[in-house]
């Protein structure tokens, strides 16, 4: 099986450009500060590890939920803007999808 590194090599020079994101997620209400920060350096380790780089984060604390998630009415929610590889998009929503401190995420890609 191939390498993250390989595939990435075998791209068109086009698909290895920066590209800007944002990323919203909001993180479990019952973690501690601690838990919460763990889960935030993870999203930016993941992101600075492959050749991005994060240029804002954003916490905007605990917010009532629209709707129940996971039988919880609130979260913490965190804004992350950041520029990376296309490439990479797919490894960090994989990331998020386990983690179990996160609830729900959304990755937008910002501009063209």
């Amino acid at each position: 099986m191939a390498s993250d590194k390989e595939n990435q090599e075998a791209l068109p020079e086009a698909d290895k450009k920066l590209r800007d994101y944002e990323l919203v997620y909001i993180v479990s209400p019952e973690v501690d500060e601690e838990a919460l920060e763990s889960t935030t350096g993870n999203v930016n380790q993941f992101i600075t590890s492959n050749g991005g780089i994060v240029s804002e984060e954003e916490k905007w604390g605990k917010r009532k939920l629209a709707y129940p998630i996971n039988r919880f009415q609130e979260g913490n929610y965190v804004l992350t803007r950041f520029k990376m590889e296309p490439v990479w998009s797919r490894g960090l929503e994989a990331s998020l999808e386990i983690s179990e401190d996160v609830l729900r995420y959304l990755l937008i890609r910002v501009g063209s």
